[in-house]
């Protein structure tokens, strides 16, 4: 498991609330993503990074078993935690080649992603035009999770080199690589991540800035075999502080205590509150903004 949060990051707040009696919701509702690269570059321990994947690589479990429909790259974070963690090992693959990894692997934060940050649309069309983005070209010459070769069989071999352990049998491997790869050539096949990406491709803003065009892996046009290791990255908890509906904190029997409010991510409405468990990406702020105006007014008036 690699951090999202550097180590000062360590629900203190919630500790002090619940030693004045605070009580505590849902505090075993985590918000985790399966996607997370160990930094080659770390600022804290475990320093991780997630991927934002676009829907084409091949996701593989620890012994290189494809995941089950419909656990894809970008699909239901939650499904596929809950698939892995049942799999007996935390770590999973992507395989691909440098065609997606230009096209649809981007990396989660604002310092990995200088053209989106740069507000320039100019330049974001020209260094996605250029090849592999910077960021991502230093995580896969540097990092430890990246492996790249020309052939399918030495790919395998550095992908077990990489976790010290024979999990990976390349021939197993090979066979899940070529099944996928037939329903390519078949414009009514059944696989269904292929038609996921068909589908995607549909939407013109996908199909021109995000999801290439389907082809098979090992295809020599399209560069060297890559695989990248993901292992679990931590980001919260979705608990907090129970409040009542005036923003109030209460205590273990219920009651209100007095003179403190809890607002924001901190009052748990991720975790099974007013966002419910399966609490969308991105979605927070306005619970947020809404608590806090709840929590404010109602201390205004309850100093008069």
């Amino acid at each position: 498991m690699v951090c999202g949060v550097p180590a000062h990051v360590d629900g203190r707040m919630l500790e002090i609330a619940k030693a004045v009696g605070a009580r505590v919701t849902n505090p075993d509702r985590m918000w985790h993503y399966t996607e997370g690269l160990h930094n080659w570059l770390p600022i804290w321990p475990s320093h991780g990074i997630r991927i934002l994947p676009g829907p084409s690589s091949l996701w593989l479990d620890a012994w290189g078993r494809r995941l089950p429909p419909p656990l894809f790259p970008g699909f239901d974070t939650m499904a596929t935690l809950a698939h892995i963690m049942k799999s007996g090992n935390e770590h999973t693959w992507f395989i691909l080649n440098p065609r997606i990894l230009k096209r649809e692997i981007a990396l989660s934060g604002s310092e990995q992603n200088p053209d989106l940050t740069a507000m320039s649309w100019w330049q974001l069309a020209k260094n996605r035009v250029r090849g592999i983005p910077g960021p991502i070209k230093q995580f896969l010459e540097n990092g430890s999770d990246f492996v790249v070769a020309n052939d399918l069989r030495t790919l395998v071999d550095r992908m077990n080199a990489v976790i010290a352990e024979k999990l990976l049998d390349p021939d197993a491997v090979m066979a899940v690589v070529q099944a996928r790869d037939r329903e390519i050539a078949n414009a009514f096949g059944k696989d269904t991540q292929i038609a996921a990406i068909r589908a995607a491709r549909a939407y013109i803003g996908d199909r021109l800035s995000r999801v290439v065009k389907p082809h098979r892996i090992p295809d020599g046009a399209a560069g060297p075999l890559i695989a990248i290791r993901l292992s679990i990255l931590t980001r919260k908890t979705l608990g907090g502080l129970q409040t009542d509906l005036d923003a109030r904190v209460l205590n273990r029997f219920g009651k209100p205590i007095a003179n403190l409010y809890a607002a924001g991510e901190v009052a748990g409405f991720g975790g099974g509150g007013m966002h419910g468990y399966r609490a969308l990406e991105g979605s927070f702020l306005g619970g947020c903004i809404f608590s806090g105006r709840v929590a404010g007014r109602s201390a205004a008036r309850d100093v008069g």
